[in-house]
């Protein structure tokens, strides 16, 4: 009999999960009855669209240094957002996490932060790296850099983004998808820099010199180059990072691009508060920490990234890339010019 009513228990929990997932149509990971019930007794709750284990070294630490117990809900970003949007007033939500600057600046449009009016993020983050109303900061930076096989060429070959567009490179080049922000914050970078019909010519080479058809992921690209399938490509840095800590002898080096001009296109991840917090102060002050010496540090030699404070240096393995010139260009110009740069891939036929 205790059995049986066991197992009619654990049926209505499997219903009333499925419920829960049905209702809220885009379900975040870690979500459950059970973390329902620990949200509720945390002291601050965090969406976040990046994976949580790289999110939980920083989490923990916080935990450990304040009390503050945190609950980390992950998903994707336009499920977060679209979360958010649906929960209004009720959200349990007190911070987003996003990466790159598209999607925050997109959420910032969509009216989901307050602003963080903190002078220590102002102090620790350069204004080109946060929003321009203050409604969001950079606490990361990746490079977007091209990569290319040691065993075919050589960094005198290359030049920079625009130079991918000559036809030495038929055939040569793989990219990632279109449909990937970080891809569109790259090409509205190239259009606040050059206009918008020099970024399309831009664009329109890049097409004409692919490979194979866009790849789905960064490192799938790395993986065409090692293959032979193409000579050069562009990716995040901190995937290249990853791919290094597995195969240190890959024949594949990042190149920096542009140094003579605009720069190297950079981008972030970063957070804000939620418009309809519980906890404002607290999530203030978590981010401020984030933003700060012992996080900055726990990013750099975690994620494969660069800290976001220009007092912390980069972990040995990112130092052993080299330094390059970033473009300095606001990342508010980058959310600025989204939409086109999406019009104008789909007319030039990148996918």
């Amino acid at each position: 009999m205790n059995l049986l009513k066991a197992f009619a228990a654990l049926k209505q929990l499997r219903f009333f999960s499925l419920i829960i997932s049905f209702s809220l149509a885009m379900p975040l990971v870690a979500i459950s009855a059970v973390q329902g019930v620990q949200a509720a007794e945390s002291d601050l709750v965090v969406y976040s669209s990046r994976k949580e284990h790289l999110l939980k070294p920083l989490t923990d630490a916080y935990t450990k240094l304040t009390g503050v117990k945190i609950t980390l809900y992950t998903g994707k970003e336009g499920a977060l957002i679209e979360r958010l949007k649906a929960e209004g007033a009720e959200t349990q939500a007190d911070v987003l996490m996003l990466a790159d600057a598209g999607n925050l600046g997109y959420a910032a449009q969509e009216g989901l932060f307050q602003p963080l009016n903190s002078t220590l993020i102002e102090k620790n983050i350069p204004a080109n790296l946060r929003d321009g109303a203050g409604l969001w900061t950079a606490l990361s930076i990746r490079a977007r850099t091209l990569i290319y096989n040691t065993n075919k060429l050589i960094p005198s070959d290359l030049k920079g983004y625009a130079d991918l567009a000559d036809p030495k490179w038929k055939n040569e080049l793989c990219l990632r998808t279109s449909k990937k922000v970080y891809n569109k914050s790259l090409v509205a970078s190239l259009i606040a820099h050059h206009g918008e019909e020099k970024a399309e010519q831009i664009v329109k080479g890049w097409v004409n010199n692919l490979a194979m058809k866009p790849q789905a992921k960064d490192s799938q690209v790395m993986q065409a180059i090692i293959g032979g399938g193409c000579d050069v490509g562009i990716v995040n840095s901190y995937y290249f990072g990853g791919l290094v800590k597995q195969q240190p002898d890959v024949p594949l080096k990042l190149f920096w691009p542009d140094q003579d001009t605009t720069g190297t296109h950079i981008n972030v991840s970063g957070a804000g508060v939620i418009k309809h917090a519980d906890q404002v102060q607290k999530a203030k002050q978590f981010i401020e920490w984030l933003s700060d010496g012992q996080a900055q540090e726990i990013y750099a030699e975690w994620n494969n990234e660069y800290p976001a404070n220009p007092t912390i240096k980069p972990s040995e393995l990112v130092a052993s890339w080299g330094e390059f010139k970033a473009d300095s260009l606001s990342l508010n110009e980058v959310v600025k010019y989204q939409q086109q740069a999406v019009k104008l891939m789909q007319r030039v036929g990148y996918r």
